[in-house]
Order: structure tokens, then C-alpha cells, then sequence
């Protein structure tokens, strides 16, 4: 292995050594740990050591990093009490997830390190929103995330880097290609001669390494840092190097040829650089011996550590339930005390752009992002004149990458930042439904960060638009623990949930329902407040059947009540589909006895479901009645307006009010 030793001192030298030789050996230790059953699993990095490390030493330690689960020398590096990592990955409840999350699917703040999640390639982008926050802040900083080589296949590899390239961010995208993702080989991965090669259809620069070879890593990331900071661009690193145990214990390496182990055994990166300090001399054998024996017993004794403060599992539902979500904020201004201050006649479309206008006033650490949202005004001109107003930086028109934009609005929370994502459509959201479901869901209960991310879901049918501009997909989010979704009818409370949805630190799914952005006025308060997320609104007191509803079904409600006054009708507005106002559900239950669950989304799986499955088991002493459901055909959303009205809800809601009636 040819090393150049460069501006190294010898010091230098002796520091990378322990920082190298740590991940190794508690590596070796950790197999040892997995073969008596006190770990459960273990990925394992051994020959790949020199990347993490070699990335981390070139960093500041306030950049982040975006690991994955053969980077142990991410945390090393980082100096994370080892006795605490050991605790995290034997589950313990005062590990770093507290028994939450597996070996290396967890991060902390504090270190800079934003923890994985299994499918890889969503790191790329948080990257990128980190790295946004930084050039937004004027700050002299990177981010840094980790691929291998088969991550490069997915559809966020390339979402992250063309979102890098052309919003300009100094990311470091690092790509160890192992020659294997799990058991398939690269000629299966890819058709390009390098992987680097893709860095020049992204327009940025890249560069192939010797992934062994730590100080070829360390030298390259420190001039390829120095890059990214004064052109503000982005920079892929392909890191060549060989991992010498299955990808993970369990799945063996019966796959690879065995001639590979006896080749990459020659480029062992640990021994290699120990050659180097004894011919440099450097460190003597003696020497370079007892800095192994040091590391050896720094490991057992804080093993021992991490046994003596080990506790047993305290089983508690509530700690559990309350680690879901981050903890609200202070509220603002009330709806009520708002009103005092006047009022003037809005559009619900009006109200969300106030909504918007005036949190973009009061947080100027709120960004815009979107397809068209710029200078276009987005496809519903909500945000026409936010961009003359705020500027390119905080209103930002976005490509085609909903995963990646939404990975990016994470990053951006890192850095203390709020960011509002619109979906162009709510249909759109399923290429970043990863994203949302799997990384800003569950981020706080796994490792206590907050995703302080709203997304804007223009939604709904009755607009002849047809399957895919159409859908009401809500019930895919509110299945979700971690998500709260916010569904507002009216423009007093569009601009009020969006306020709070953009205060709270947890990620809102905002729903707003096209067919209502200019059909629906009424009095909004002129000066800034917040309508509490989790509160229903009862629009309308009646004793014989509830309607519980939101959005569109509320108008629904109002017109079928109008036009039937000899029927009570007590309308529900939920405004909030998670959490779920439970009290005021079974408060109109006992007031009327009789409950019909209106909304527009198809009837199966729908959040009737779970509306009418809870009142009959906690309101069953209250019913006269079983608890029905009024919701869309179980088909796509037709285009031809007559069979959209047919497959609406609204079309079926005469039949199911009398049908409560007459039970």
C-alpha cells in the first residue's frame, strides 16, 4: 500500500492509529459478544475501517455526518462514550434509542451524527438540507453522507445528488463500494465502468481512492472539504475497499469468491498502517503493542461499565407513548383572542397564503419548498408573491425529487430550521412516502430528534381531474405514529392549523382540499394566531345523529342539514385526523345517541374505520344505534364529472342518514 505521508507529524500519525485500531478491535469483540448471545446482531466493517475514520478526522466535529451501519468509526471518531454504544447495541433502555433501535440505526445531535434508517439512500438527502442550512446561515460548513455501493441504485442516490448539484450545497456524498450489496455483486448493481463516473451526469466533480488507505482517505477529504466551502458545490468520493465478514454475521459469505479474501488480506487497512508507523519509525513494536493492549483494556473496561449501569427493562406504555412526538411548544395568539383585533372576508385559498405570509414574517428561519413555487406562484398561486417578498433562499423551486425534498426538509430541521414542503398534489406524495412514513415519522421516538416539517397536501376530487390529481390519501398517514395530520374546512382554521402546524416540532401533513380554495369564505382574523392541533370543532349542535367529519364532509353536512331542517344533525368538524379528538367524539355520541362517519376517501381502510371501530368499543353504553360510515366507492377517482359524483360520498349520504334514522 503506497502512503504518502505528506504534512503528517508523527503525532498525527499515532492519534489516526488509535482512532483507526478502536473500531477494529471492539469489532473483534463484538463477534466474540454475538457468538455467546449477548447481542442479538452485528454488521460488521471490518476492512473498511479506514473510510468512516478517515471522513471523520478530516471533519470539523460540528458537520454532520449521515453514517450507515458499517461505520462504527463514525462514533469512535466522534467520541461517543463507548460503555453507552455498547449499551445501545445490547437494546438497552439507556442506550442512545433507549432499547428502541438496532446496533447502528440511531444518531445524536450532540455529536453531530444523524442516525440511519434501513433503506439507505434517505441519508443522502437529509445531507442535503443540512448543507442547505449552513449556506442559508453563511456558515463554513459540510455534510457528509455515506453510500455503498448498492444504495447508488436507488432512486434517492440520484434524487440527493441532483438536488446538490443544482442548489449548489458543499455535501460530500461518499460511496464505499465493497463490491457487494448484501450478496449482489456490482456487475449486478450497475453498467458504468466506475461508480464515480455518474458524479459528471449530476455536474459535479468526483474522485476514486483507495478506500484502505487512511491517510489517501483523510488527505482527500480534507481537500476535497476545502472545495466544497469555496465553490459551494457539491463533491462524490468512490472509496474502493473490501468488507471481510458477510453483511452481517447471519448471512455468511459463501457468495465470495475466496481469492478476494486472500487479495483485499494484502490491504488490510489496520495492519497496513501499522507496517507504515514501524518502517516511518514512528512507533516502535513495543510501542505499537502497547497502544493495542491500552485499546483492549479501554474496551473491556467500559464493557464492564456498561454491565454495571445496565438496568432491567422498566415496561412503560406511557413513556413509550409520550416519546412519539416531540414535546409542543408554547402556543401563540388564540382564534379568540385574534378576533379582537378585526377580521376581513377570505377564500380558504387566501387564508393558507395569509398563513404562510405571516409565519414567513414572524420565523425567518422558515423556508418554502416546491415544485413551481417560486416566481410561478405554485399550481393553485397559493404562494404567488411569497418569493418577490422572502427572496430565491427561503421560497425555492425545487426538481422533480419528492423523496429527496423532503429528506432535505429533515436535514434542515437539524440545523434549527422550519421548512414548508408542497406537494404539488397530495397523489404526488407516494414517490416521498419513505420519507415521511419511516424518517420524519419516527425520528423522535428513536433517537429523541425533533422534524420540525410540514407538508402541504392539495387534495380531493370534485374538479374532474381524475385518478391520479384526485385521491384523498390521509388514511395512509394517519397509520402512522409520529405524523399529525391536520385537515382544515374552513379559512379561519386553514390559517390557524398552519400556523401550529409550522410552530409544532413534530412533522403535519396539512390537508388542503382543492374544490374548497375558492368555493369557501369566511371572517379570518387579521393578525397571527394558532388553532390547537387535536381539537374538533362542533360547527353544528343537533340531538339526533351526530355527522363526524372533516374537509369537504363538512360542507356536505351543512347542505344536507339545510335542506332537511325537520332532521337535528350535530356536525363534527375533526379538523385534526391524528391525534384524534376522542373527548369531543364521545361527547356528540352522548348527545345524540346515533353516529354517521362522512368523508370523501373510499370506504375501506378509511378513517371511519377507525372512527366507528373506537366508538363501538369505548361509546357501545351510548348508541342507539351501530355506528355507520358514508365514504367514496372503492374504486380510482374517475375523470368523467357524473361518475365523480357518483363515486363521492355526498351522492350516498341521504341514504345513510336515513338509514340511522329508521334503525
Amino acid at each position: 500500500m503506497n502512503f504518502q505521508r505528506k504534512q503528517f507529524t508523527g503525532n498525527e500519525l499515532v492519534s489516526i492509529y488509535r482512532e483507526l485500531l478502536l473500531p477494529r478491535l471492539i469489532e473483534e469483540k463484538m463477534l466474540v459478544l454475538l457468538r455467546q448471545g449477548k447481542i442479538s446482531k452485528w454488521f460488521s466493517g471490518i476492512g473498511q475501517e479506514a473510510i468512516a475514520v478517515g471522513c471523520s478526522y478530516a471533519l470539523q466535529n460540528d458537520e454532520w455526518l449521515m453514517p450507515l451501519h458499517r461505520n462504527l468509526g463514525v462514533f469512535t471518531s466522534r467520541g461517543m462514550p463507548l460503555h453507552k454504544l455498547f449499551m445501545q447495541w445490547q437494546g438497552d433502555q439507556d442506550g442512545y434509542s433507549k432499547g428502541r433501535e438496532r446496533s447502528f440505526h440511531f444518531g445524536s445531535a450532540a455529536h453531530h451524527i444523524c442516525g440511519m434508517i434501513s433503506h439507505l439512500g434517505p441519508q443522502l438527502a437529509i445531507a442535503d438540507g443540512v448543507a442547505l442550512a449552513h449556506k442559508l446561515k453563511g456558515e463554513q460548513k459540510v455534510a457528509l453522507a455515506f453510500s455503498g455501493d448498492g444504495g447508488t441504485s436507488e432512486g434517492d442516490f440520484h434524487e440527493a445528488l441532483n438536488v446538490a448539484a443544482v442548489w449548489d450545497l458543499p455535501v460530500i456524498f461518499v460511496i464505499e463500494n465493497n463490491g457487494y450489496g448484501l450478496s449482489t455483486p456490482t456487475h449486478e448493481q450497475y453498467r458504468c465502468e466506475n461508480l464515480v463516473d455518474k458524479a459528471k451526469g449530476y455536474g459535479m466533480e468526483g474522485v476514486q481512492i483507495d478506500g484502505n488507505n487512511i491517510l489517501t482517505v483523510i488527505d482527500t477529504l480534507r481537500g476535497v472539504r476545502d472545495y466544497c466551502l469555496r465553490e459551494q458545490k457539491p463533491y462524490l468520493i468512490e472509496c474502493m475497499t473490501f468488507r471481510m465478514r458477510g453483511h452481517e454475521e447471519a448471512s455468511g459469505v459463501k457468495y465470495v469468491p475466496q481469492q478476494l479474501f486472500a487479495e483485499w488480506a494484502q490491504k488490510d487497512p489496520v495492519r497496513n498502517y501499522e507496517q507504515l508507523l514501524l518502517s516511518e519509525q514512528v512507533l516502535t513494536p513495543q510501542a505499537l503493542e502497547q497502544i493495542q493492549q491500552e485499546t483492549k483494556q479501554y474496551i473491556e473496561k467500559e464493557l464492564q461499565l456498561a454491565a454495571e449501569l445496565s438496568s432491567p427493562v422498566t415496561l412503560n406504555i406511557a413513556a413509550e407513548l409520550q416519546d412519539v412526538y416531540a414535546p409542543p411548544v408554547l402556543s401563540a395568539r388564540s382564534y379568540e383572542e385574534a378576533l379582537e383585533k378585526g377580521c376581513t372576508e377570505k377564500r380558504l385559498i387566501d387564508a393558507i397564503k395569509d398563513g404562510l405570509l405571516q409565519s414567513m414574517e414572524l420565523h425567518d428561519n422558515l423556508v418554502l419548498m416546491g415544485q413551481d413555487i417560486a416566481a410561478y406562484g405554485g399550481a393553485f398561486k397559493i404562494t404567488e408573491g411569497l418569493f418577490e417578498r422572502f427572496g430565491a433562499s427561503r421560497v425555492r423551486n425545487t426538481p422533480l425529487c419528492e423523496s429527496a425534498i423532503i429528506g432535505a426538509a429533515l436535514g434542515l430541521s437539524l440545523e434549527g430550521f422550519r421548512s414548508v414542503v408542497e406537494m404539488q398534489f397530495a397523489d404526488f406524495v407516494s414517490v416521498g412516502f419513505n420519507q415521511i412514513v419511516n424518517n420524519l415519522a419516527k425520528i423522535h421516538y428513536r433517537w429523541g430528534q425533533s422534524a420540525n416539517v410540514v407538508i402541504r397536501m392539495p387534495t380531493g376530487a370534485g374538479v374532474g381531474a381524475g385518478p391520479f390529481h384526485s385521491q384523498s390519501t390521509e388514511a395512509w398517514f394517519v397509520h402512522t405514529p409520529g405524523l399529525k395530520v391536520v385537515y382544515p374546512s374552513n379559512p379561519a382554521d386553514a390559517k390557524g392549523l398552519l400556523a401550529a402546524a409550522i410552530n409544532d416540532p413534530n412533522p403535519v401533513l396539512y390537508f388542503e382540499h382543492k374544490a374548497l380554495y375558492r368555493s369557501v369564505s369566511g371572517q379570518v382574523p387579521d393578525a397571527y394566531y394558532i388553532t390547537e392541533i387535536g381539537k374538533a370543532s362542533i360547527v353544528q349542535q343537533g340531538k339526533d345523529i351526530s355527522v363526524i367529519t372533516y374537509g369537504a364532509g363538512v360542507h356536505w353536512a351543512l347542505e344536507y342539514a339545510a335542506q332537511h331542517p325537520e332532521i337535528s344533525l350535530e356536525i363534527v368538524d375533526l379538523r385534526t385526523l391524528l391525534p384524534l379528538d376522542e373527548t369531543a367524539i364521545r361527547q356528540s355520541v352522548q348527545r345524540t345517541g346515533k353516529v354517521l362517519v362522512l368523508h370523501e376517501a373510499s370506504i375501506t381502510g378509511g378513517i371511519g374505520a377507525e372512527i366507528t371501530a373506537w366508538i363501538a368499543e369505548h361509546c357501545f353504553e351510548l348508541l342507539d344505534a351501530p355506528p355507520m360510515r358514508c365514504a367514496s366507492l372503492d374504486t380510482p377517482v374517475p375523470f368523467n364529472t357524473e361518475l365523480e359524483q357518483q363515486y363521492l360520498a355526498k351522492s350516498r349520504l341521504h341514504q345513510s342518514v336515513q338509514a340511522l334514522l329508521q334503525y
